[in-house]
This record gives structure tokens, sequence and C-alpha cells, in this order.
């Protein structure tokens, strides 16, 4: 299993995945779930990716090679008019990599793959998508800001809770550290190291990039701070008062009798 999360802010662009990947308890390793590509001052993008590993590797390692043969730049992940076009290159490719397996697996979820896409073109906002197995898409918005691919359910309550549309870029990635956090104390299959990207609105190239580790200072602050602020908050709740609970439900069944 895995963790990916991409954060769309006014601010720009979050990005963050962990390594970890098994083939049962006894066979862990790390990988890397993160690409980009950019053109400074014209383009950048990232990719993250979830689900078989030999199928999204495939599938990113034919996007590389058709950015790097000439006689195969049609279409190329780096030359795509737009941010959507560049979104259905990376569906057609992951779909071409699934359906062209051979054998009753290829239909198998077990060989099944998606992927979060996000980045920005000269020219035009900063963009981010949900890449789906059968090549279609959908984008973010108002409504969905973000998007999680993999485990994302213990991650899940503290982006709807905390996030907000004109937080900062390093608030961002805090608040995705709660979240990768609250996901690796919760499911053994998702681990450090995390890799981080920023990217700023408008800035056409990688920001910062970096890969978090469980000693690194910040990170174990953020995951200490957090787990003291949540037993701060539990203490901090009225205490619960049994005899009260008795009598409202007395008057529950009183009225419920009359």
């Amino acid at each position: 299993m895995t963790y990916c999360v991409g954060l769309l802010v006014d601010a720009g662009l979050v990005f963050m995945s962990d390594t970890r990947t098994n083939a049962g308890i006894d066979n862990i390793s790390t990988v890397l779930k993160m690409k980009t590509w950019e053109v400074p001052g014209e383009r950048f993008l990232c990719l993250l990716s979830a689900g078989n590993l030999a199928t999204t590797q495939s599938a990113v390692s034919l996007l590389d090679e058709r950015m790097v043969a000439p006689s195969e730049r049609q279409p190329a992940i780096l030359t795509q008019p737009t941010m959507f076009q560049t979104a259905k290159l990376i569906g057609e490719t992951l779909r071409e990599v699934i359906t062209g397996s051979s054998g009753p697996q290829c239909s198998s979820p077990m060989f099944s793959g998606s992927f979060i896409f996000g980045g920005q073109i000269k020219g035009m906002p900063p963009r981010l998508f949900n890449i789906y197995a059968e090549g279609n898409f959908v984008e973010a918005g108002e409504d969905n800001p973000f998007f999680q691919i993999g485990e994302h359910k213990y991650g899940r309550p503290i982006i709807i809770r905390t996030y907000d549309r004109s937080m900062s870029l390093a608030d961002c990635a805090k608040l995705l550290m709660v979240s990768f956090d609250s996901t690796l104390r919760s499911n053994l299959s998702v681990g450090l190291p995390l890799d981080l990207q920023i990217y700023e609105r408008d800035s056409l190239r990688a920001g910062l990039r970096t890969r978090i580790t469980g000693e690194d200072p910040y990170y174990k602050t953020v995951s200490e701070g957090w787990s003291d602020a949540l037993k701060n908050a539990f203490d901090a709740l009225p205490a619960f008062n049994p005899d009260a609970w008795r009598e409202h439900e007395e008057i529950d069944v009183g009225t419920q009798a009359a």
C-alpha cells in the first residue's frame, strides 16, 4: 500500500508521498513514488503514483522514453499545450500499460494503478488531477481542492478540518506532515521516509524538494507536538456525567411513553 497527497492552494501546490512498498510482511523495501519534470520558465510537472509498482513504473518509464526519443515525441509529456492534455496523455499511457499486459491477470485489481498529477504551464494557472487506471481523470477545484491515493482514510480528517485555500505553502507542508504522521501510526503498509515537493505559483520551476526521515528534527517536533495537542484537547473536553446521562434517558423514555 501507499499514501500520496496533492494539495492545491492559492500560493501553489504541495505534494507528499511515502516510500514503502511490500510484497508480504517479510519483503518490505523503499521506492520513489514521486516523479517531476520541468522546463525552467516554461513548465513544472509532478506525478505521484499508487498501486502495482510494476504498472506505475512502466507508465512513468514510457512517458520518459517518449520524452527522450525524438521519433516518439508526439505525444510527449513536455510538449503538451495544456495541463489537461498532459493529464490525458498520462491517463492514456497508464491504460496502455494495464491493457497491454498479456493473460487474464491484466484485468485484476492487483495490476492496477493510479496517479496524482499537478503542475503549471506558462500562461495558465496551476492545476491538479486524479488519474484513474481506466485512463480518465478528475480535476481539483473549489469543492475538492486536494487528492489522496492509497491508504488515505487515516490522514483525511486532519486535511478536511484544517485546509484553507489561502494558507501558506509552509503551512501546507506542516498539514501534510500531520496527515502522514496520523497514517503512519495507524497503518504499517505506509512508511518513512517521506518525499515532499513544494511548487510556488507562477515560478515555473521546481521549488523545495526534500526527503523526510524519522530522525528529521522538524518532523519529530510536529509528530510529538500533534500527539500532545490531541491529548490536551481531549483533557479539555467536559467530563462525561453518567448521572446526567441517565436522567436524560429517563426523560426521553417518559416522553415516548406519553
